[in-house]
């Protein structure tokens, strides 16, 4: 089913906030918090699962032309099969013999820790116990890693996280350089303002405003490509930077997923979405290009969490800044 098929999902009744200073202050203390689980240095066991020789666009096999007009349609038909890839990863001779998994945690509603009990919640944590518990028999077997947004590829390909489940888009170019899932959300870009600021949109509106976005995203991505005359010298590592930036009046404008820009808008009651989303885009889990039977068995994972998991998940994180479930986006698997 594509957009056209169905309405397109809006964003609701914001989520309950946090408010005002306090937003402020939970925002940098979860920025800061990202110490508390930093990439580490792996092990050569760890790395020998995969070749992890340099990658890139220059390196990977050329993709088709008409394989780029539908990247959320690239990835492997499911499997219950447990191939070499997860043996390895269970048989790892470092300890503890765990799913290891890139995360955000500083995304409200998404992947962040909770200030009150220092857990790590969100929709995306959530799918990732889902794959734990079906992958590792445990959905507790699993090795947090926080990883800020422009390193997500980077982390995969050298071995250094079996997995990256972190709001990331699959694009065209991405898919050259990891494999993915079949897509677990659709959003689109969006701004974030503070209100009152004048600004409408991805529109002329924008002219002469200073507008942040993290590196390596699709919203910078889309911001080179139609600016609209606004300044885009502003990118941050971490996505949730830009939102301290714009609290701190040091820009004019956030563009982030929709998705996304709901969470921070409960943050803060001061800013808010403005404008329609102006991309059609899909999350799905990030693995190594050469971790094909892991990707099945993630896809075989997603086949079940689609029947009822991703609506409690949905329900409990979303619904309150996204409304009513859409439903999860159908899975499309490469010919």
């Amino acid at each position: 089913m594509n957009r056209s098929d169905r309405e397109r999902p809006r964003p609701g009744p914001r989520l309950r906030g946090w408010g005002g200073v306090t937003a402020m202050a939970v925002a940098c203390a979860l920025t800061a918090a990202l110490v508390l689980l930093p990439l580490q240095r792996v092990s050569e066991a760890t790395l020998g699962i995969y070749d992890t020789a340099p990658r890139g666009p220059a390196a990977a096999e050329p993709a088709r032309a008409e394989a780029c007009e539908k990247p959320e349609a690239s990835s492997a038909r499911p499997s219950k099969a447990e191939g070499a890839t997860l043996e390895r990863i269970k048989s790892r001779t470092d300890k503890p013999r765990k799913l290891i998994v890139g995360i955000d945690q500083n995304s409200y509603r998404w992947g962040y820790r909770d200030p009150a009990t220092g857990s790590l919640e969100g929709f995306d944590i959530d799918l990732v116990r889902a794959i734990a518990e079906e992958l590792m028999g445990d959905p507790e077997a699993v090795v947090f890693r926080a990883i800020p947004t422009n390193r997500r590829v980077q982390a995969i390909d050298s071995g250094e996280v079996d997995m990256v489940v972190r709001t990331m888009t699959i694009t065209c170019d991405r898919i050259k350089e990891v494999a993915f899932s079949t897509a677990y959300f659709e959003t689109g870009q969006q701004l974030l303002v503070p209100k009152g600021s004048g600004i409408t949109g991805h529109d002329t509106s924008l002219k002469g405003r200073k507008v942040c976005a993290a590196a390596g995203s699709t919203a910078l991505t889309e911001l080179e490509r139609e600016a609209h005359g606004a300044d885009i010298s502003t990118t941050v590592p971490n996505q949730l930077d830009c939102l301290v930036r714009l609290q701190l009046g040091e820009v004019d404008a956030v563009v982030t997923d929709s998705a996304l820009a709901a969470g921070q808008a409960a943050q803060d009651p001061m800013v808010e979405l403005v404008g329609e989303p102006f991309t059609e885009e899909f999350y799905g889990v990030a693995m190594h290009k050469d971790a094909k039977d892991l990707v099945a068995r993630v896809n075989q994972v997603l086949v079940e969490y689609r029947k009822d998991g991703w609506e409690r998940s949905y329900d409990k994180w979303l619904k309150d800044g996204m409304g009513k479930s859409p439903g999860p986006p159908p899975a499309t698997y490469r010919d």
